[in-house]
């Protein structure tokens, strides 16, 4: 489901091409589509922002925040507004246009064909980053501006949704208007870092020095370049919840290769904070052991052989048989 979900959420003309990301892949056959007629009103861009809580027409919703969503459609034709209407208004933080923000969420057309309900079909919640990622108008007036635990429901025409693309893999044409239902579960600053008083670690374990904005550096001993095991260090110990097999990691982080200290990869690169599915295979093992069962609002270092990260295949930028060394920032969990 995250998969789908992510994808869903890009601008129409990125469903052709697919998001940078490594978790939101789209081809250019899912989004393939007959263009409305030029001029039609499906064709035709919504104005932004939405008409706000309006109560005309709008398919009634049941269901329990964070559990279930229904959305029973309503009568009679769509009258082509866009609307956004709160309908249970959370007590977390505002979300805004730079947070990475985790929701699941239900959507179906206007006469009631389900095109996704991620409480069925998986569970658990989808992340996106704002910040980078360009959204079709029914995703981004569905989150900024509204609290973290809140329920939204949007009524999207074509133009505010996939327009002349529609979405003909999920069965959604250009003419479709949609009815989608989001709980908004939680929301990170892209730029956010771990907080707290930094701990001492073993001393087989580099030394770290975390920036803002940009790659941590590490010093590396020549006792550390070639672990036997997995090492893994607290240097932040966060008073958020255990992260849980399954979930979406929110984190920033940089990973560097134990032999010369070369940074290959990090979050910043990519305009901040970056969500992975954590404890399911979908990442390196030394990750989905070391990063399981921490808590959130921490910064953790691994130190990891090859054997629980690339092995003798490597990846880009890193060579075969590579130990490697990461510090991550665990900002959230969904």
């Amino acid at each position: 489901m995250r998969r789908l979900a992510a994808a869903l959420l890009l601008a129409p003309a990125l469903l052709l091409t697919g998001c940078g990301s490594s978790t939101k892949q789209q081809s250019s056959a899912d989004a393939a589509a007959t263009p409305c007629p030029s001029g039609s009103a499906a064709a035709a861009p919504m104005p932004t922002p939405a008409v706000v809580n309006d109560d005309a027409a709008l398919p009634a919703v049941s269901g329990t925040f964070g559990q279930s969503i229904k959305i029973t459609p309503a009568k009679g034709t769509p009258d082509g507004k866009f609307v956004v209407k709160t309908l249970s208004e959370g007590t977390g933080a505002t979300v805004t246009k730079d947070d990475v923000v985790a929701f699941s969420f239900a959507g179906q057309n206007w006469a009631g064909k389900s095109f996704i309900n991620s409480y069925e079909q998986g569970g658990g919640a989808t992340v996106d980053n704002l910040h980078t990622t360009p959204m079709v108008p029914m995703f981004t007036q569905a989150m900024v501006g509204h609290k973290v635990g809140s329920r939204v429901e949007v009524v999207a025409p074509p133009g505010a949704g996939f327009g002349n693309a529609g979405y003909p893999k999920l069965g959604i044409s250009c003419h479709d208007t949609l009815a989608l239902v989001f709980d908004i579960t939680e929301a990170v600053p892209s730029d956010a870092m771990a907080q707290g008083a930094t701990l001492p670690v073993s001393a087989d374990l580099p030394k770290v020095d975390v920036k803002a904005g940009g790659p941590a550096t590490f010093t590396i001993t020549d006792a550390q370049r070639d672990p036997k095991n997995l090492g893994v260090g607290v240097l932040i110990k966060g008073k958020g919840p255990v992260v849980k097999p399954g979930q979406n990691l929110i984190a920033q982080y940089t990973g560097a290769t134990l032999k010369d200290g070369k940074v290959f990869d990090f979050s910043w690169k990519y305009g901040g904070a970056s969500s992975f599915v954590i404890g399911a295979g979908q990442v390196i093992p030394g990750w989905d052991k070391g990063l399981v069962g921490q808590t959130v609002g921490s910064r953790v270092i691994l130190s990891i052989p090859s054997a629980e990260a690339y092995g003798a295949q490597g990846n880009q930028g890193i060579p075969p048989n590579a130990n490697l060394v990461f510090v991550v920032d665990i900002l959230g969990a969904a």
